[in-house]
């Protein structure tokens, strides 16, 4: 019985190490069918809902290093919600299955090793998807490299521009400079033959 029990404390190990969420519900009145309809439901976001005994749980987030607290949770008709990637989205069935239902209750949960209330976790259900938020984020990263991309084609465009500019000006200025010189000696050379000698 001993040897049994180290087995499924080993298994439920496995499931809570290899998952980055825990979520504890108490389906306390919830039907066979729904309680399959729950599962179905989960398996769309990689969850899966299982029933252990709260003691083995216990046992086996105390060897993962989950919060001492957890364990006082772990009464009643619990069942636990692990899965691979989507926390959001397995949050989320949860709280509308609920809405739906009135089953089952959300008891606390665990994230990357932090406990979370029932509060938290609806919290989390609210939030975008995983995709959503890394395609926000891309769209964010996104923005500022194009705009980035647009000040430096403005300032190359600009540095090309004062060449061209500064050549027309003293183009210009040559013959203003040129011209204003002969003008002011045509006086001059007229002014001298007037004079006449003592």
């Amino acid at each position: 019985m001993k040897a049994l029990k180290t087995l499924l404390i080993d298994d439920l190990l496995q499931r809570v190490n290899a998952s980055p969420f825990l979520f504890v519900v108490d389906y306390t009145g919830l039907k066979v069918a729904k309680f399959a309809e729950l599962r179905k439901r989960l398996s769309t976001v990689g969850a899966e809902i299982h029933v252990f005994k709260n003691n083995l749980v216990k046992k086996a987030s105390e060897k993962a290093g989950y919060p001492g607290e957890l364990g006082e949770h772990l009464t009643g008709q619990s069942a636990y919600v692990t899965g691979a990637k989507d926390v959001f989205g397995a949050a989320k069935i949860l709280k509308n299955f609920h809405a739906e239902f009135e089953k089952p209750v959300m008891k606390v949960g665990v994230l990357d090793g932090n406990l979370l209330d029932a509060a938290a976790i609806k919290v989390l259900a609210d939030l975008p998807s995983r995709e959503a938020l890394l395609s926000q984020l891309l769209g964010m990263l996104q923005a500022p490299a194009s705009a980035l991309a647009r000040v430096l084609k403005a300032k190359a465009d600009l540095d090309g521009a004062p060449a061209a500019e500064e050549a027309a000006p003293a183009a210009e200025a040559a013959p203003a400079v040129e011209a204003a010189p002969a003008a002011e000696a045509a006086p001059a050379v007229e002014a001298a033959p007037a004079e006449q000698p003592a």
